[in-house]
């Protein structure tokens, strides 16, 4: 008889993590044809989108915390963007600790875990739990040129542009790692969030010099603007140039995107790497009237633009195309787990439910019904994909049937009547029953005054509403 032949163990998957910052699912080269990403068409014909990719709250913060930790805000806390050391009265401050973190999790089962580039959930001056390589900017967003950031944890400002120090400093961990350890990496961009003009190359810029982008729709203001009327002036009344610098800063990413996959090739990884490109939160850019993400209004609003995320994700040997399955960013934590073969320690705040099956292209049982959740401050968000209701702690509230108004033009929520009356009843019902579930005692900011202009403390140290959350009047929000 033959020896027995010993099947050659399948070793772990890598993963990376591209998040960029304010990108908004139009954003996209196949969706606004004057964007310049081919490294992105080239990656999208060898993986699969998810078209209906939810962040968990429309500002960056709170939207990358859910991301890492499968929690939603009412659960982690964090329900605006950090002001961190731009406010006089912050104290440096650790917002995830104690709380489970796929870093955490993933360090814990061997991987080499390494951040590069925006973190915004908690002080950056040295690594997360997890993390045993760093590159953190200071803040959550800032100048692309002489950026600040944190070097061997000492303030300093960044020479050169900060896109391409965010990838040197990530494709440098992949030259660096252990090459016996599977690896997470988070590349964390800043882009393509303003600023817009005099921040990036020449070569960026180029190709959209005589460009009027007729894709992008101009629009009247929005009402819910006027409380916001210094935010994105400039961008209202002369768009263009803009919107090129938008372009030119994720035209810059996607250089950085085709060196990531350069090197995990030359290292002959990239087949057994997972890639997700994804943003924190979605943006408009004169969109329903308005430049910014959720709290580019008051009130803080939940449009798509602000909430649907682009979401591509190239998966070895995984299924190619377009899926429309009905998944929330928090997810993503459970995914990652599940695909990495790493059972987390139970979360009784967790929400996250692995979509691996889908990655994998496997035929799984789901549930007839199937809802996402958004917050932001006061108001909450579910859909089941077709119908999409907004409910706010002081109004206004809203309800969208996205079959017929895709744009979300038609507040059907005031006058409701028969079988309206009945859905709109319906996920009422569903939203409310659901965060009294999941919500964690004191975590919920639904009754708490939240601007849209920051938080200064996290909820766990118990100071009031006007010492967590930066007042409504004061500078335009980030």
């Amino acid at each position: 008889m033959p020896d027995a032949v010993t099947p050659t163990p399948t070793p772990p998957l890598n993963f990376v993590v591209v998040l960029t910052d304010d990108q908004g699912r139009w954003a996209m080269p196949h969706r606004m044809p004057e964007l310049r990403m081919p490294h992105m068409t080239r990656l999208q014909q060898d993986a699969l989108e998810l078209d209906q990719f939810y962040c968990a709250s429309p500002v960056c913060s709170p939207a990358r915390a859910s991301l890492i930790t499968g929690r939603m805000p009412s659960a982690h806390g964090v329900h605006d963007w950090l002001v961190g050391g731009r406010h006089a009265d912050a104290k440096p401050d650790r917002y995830l600790e104690g709380q489970p973190t796929t870093p955490e999790i993933l360090n814990d089962a061997g991987y080499e875990c390494m951040m590069s580039g925006k973190w915004h959930v908690g002080h950056s001056q040295w690594a997360a739990p997890g993390f045993t390589r760093w590159y953190a900017h200071r803040y959550g967003g800032g100048p692309y040129y002489d950026a600040p950031v944190w070097q061997d944890g000492k303030e300093a400002a960044q020479e050169g542009y900060l896109t391409h120090a965010i990838t040197d400093n990530a494709v440098g961990f992949l030259r660096d790692r252990d090459p016996a350890r599977p690896f997470y990496l988070q590349v964390n961009y800043t882009a393509p969030h303003d600023p817009w003009i005099d921040n990036h190359p020449a070569g960026y810029l180029a190709p959209y010099r005589d460009c009027d982008f007729p894709s992008v729709p101009r629009e009247p203001r929005h009402p819910w603007t006027d409380p916001r009327r210094r935010s994105f002036s400039a961008a209202f009344a002369d768009p263009v140039p803009h919107l090129a610098g938008y372009c030119a800063s994720l035209t810059a990413v996607d250089d950085g995107l085709a060196a990531l996959r350069a090197e995990l090739e030359t290292q002959g990884v990239w087949e057994n790497t997972v890639l997700l490109y994804t943003a924190d939160n979605g943006f408009s850019c004169g969109h329903h009237g308005i430049w910014g993400k959720g709290n580019g209004t008051f009130p803080l609003n939940f449009w798509d633009n602000s909430v649907r995320v682009p979401t591509v994700i190239r998966m070895p040997n995984g299924p190619r195309g377009v899926s429309d399955r009905l998944i929330s960013a928090a997810s993503w934590h459970a995914t990652v787990c599940e695909l990495a073969g790493v059972i987390p320690p139970d979360d009784q705040w967790g929400v996250s439910e692995s979509f691996a099956d889908l990655l994998r292209g496997e035929q799984r049982e789901q549930p007839e019904t199937v809802v996402v959740l958004a917050e932001y401050g006061q108001g909450r968000m579910i859909t089941d994909g077709r119908w999409k209701l907004v409910v706010r702690s002081e109004g206004p509230d809203e309800l969208y049937d996205h079959h017929d108004d895709p744009d979300e033009r038609t507040n059907l929520h005031v006058g409701a009547a028969g079988a309206m009356r009945g859905i709109r009843d319906d996920l009422t019902t569903a939203l409310h029953d659901w965060f009294a579930d999941h919500e964690r005692a004191g975590m919920s900011a639904y009754h708490r005054k939240v601007t849209g202009h920051g938080q200064i403390h996290p909820l766990s140290r118990g100071r009031s509403d006007a010492e967590t959350y930066v007042p409504d009047g004061h500078p335009a929000p980030l």
